[in-house]
Parts: structure tokens; sequence; C-alpha cells
């Protein structure tokens, strides 16, 4: 009986996505939850421009649901870059500067995608350094898978 009682409850499907992310897998029931409370929750139609190329970038996306494509270049000359799904995160950089966007990401169907800010970042590096470490940590990592597995032109290389 009392080991019931210990039993944590089970998660909610959206800190369960947090969870199963590459972004926020190492953090703890506890710290998912801190993190949750900071994000923010959008909506985007199919074709809907999540940010442009030469945008300011404030924020990191993490898609929940649906689908995004990552885009670069003059607009009738667009190179597709990646192809986003549930789990999926980008505009990481935006954490660590305030770079313009050098890519567009634009919803290619109904999509539910959760929005970290900088300045919610730097006050959690902040308030909480473990949990900062840790999604600095996994930025870090993912942003070395990437170096390594890319194949394409140089000026490509940058995440938006």
């Amino acid at each position: 009986m009392i080991l019931g009682l210990l039993k944590s409850p089970p998660m909610s499907p959206r800190l369960l996505r947090l969870k199963n992310s590459a972004l926020f897998g190492s953090l703890k029931p506890l710290e998912l939850k801190i993190v949750d409370g900071l994000m923010h929750e959008r909506r985007y139609l199919p074709g809907e421009i999540v940010f442009d190329e030469g945008d300011e970038g404030q924020a990191l996306y993490l898609v929940m649901n649906g689908r995004v494509a990552i885009r670069r270049g003059s607009a009738g000359e667009r190179q597709h870059v990646a192809d986003l799904g549930p789990g999926n995160f980008f505009g990481e950089l935006a954490l660590l500067n305030d770079a313009p966007r050098n890519a567009q990401a634009r919803a290619t169907e109904d999509s539910e995608l959760a929005v970290f800010f900088r300045a919610d970042f730097l006050s959690l590096m902040e308030t909480d350094a473990v949990i900062g470490y840790k999604i600095s940590l996994a930025l870090a990592r993912q942003m070395a898978q990437r170096l390594g597995e890319w194949k394409g032109p140089p000026e490509l290389l940058e995440t938006p």
C-alpha cells in the first residue's frame, strides 16, 4: 500500500511528448513540469509561417503535433532544408543569441508547437542551473550531431 502512495502519478501526454524529445529527455518529472510551465503553446494552420528568414530569433520551437518545413533562400527559389514532425525542435540558436533567422519555418499541416522563449531560458539558467545545464548539454549534443551528419553546402549548415 505504501509503495502505491510513493509512485508518481502518470505524466500528461504533453509532458510525455517533452520527455520523449531529444532536448528534454534527460529531465526528471519535476524538472519537466518546471520547463513545461515556461513553454507557450501556439497553433498553426497549413501554409502558415512560424517565422521567416531574416526575422529576429527569440525562441526555440518543439513540434508537439503536425509538421513544419524548414526552407531557405529567396521566395521564388527556396531550398528545402528539413521536414520536422512531433518531437523535433528547431530554432534552437535563438536560445543562445539574437541573430536573425537564417531560414523560414512553415507549417505544412495543422500543427501545435511548444515555444520556449530565450528570456525564459536565460531566467531558468539563473534560477535552476541544473535544468539549464541539462538543456544546454542536449542542445550542444544535437548541434554536434547535426554537424556530423551534414552533407549539404556550408552556407546551409546553421539551423534556423
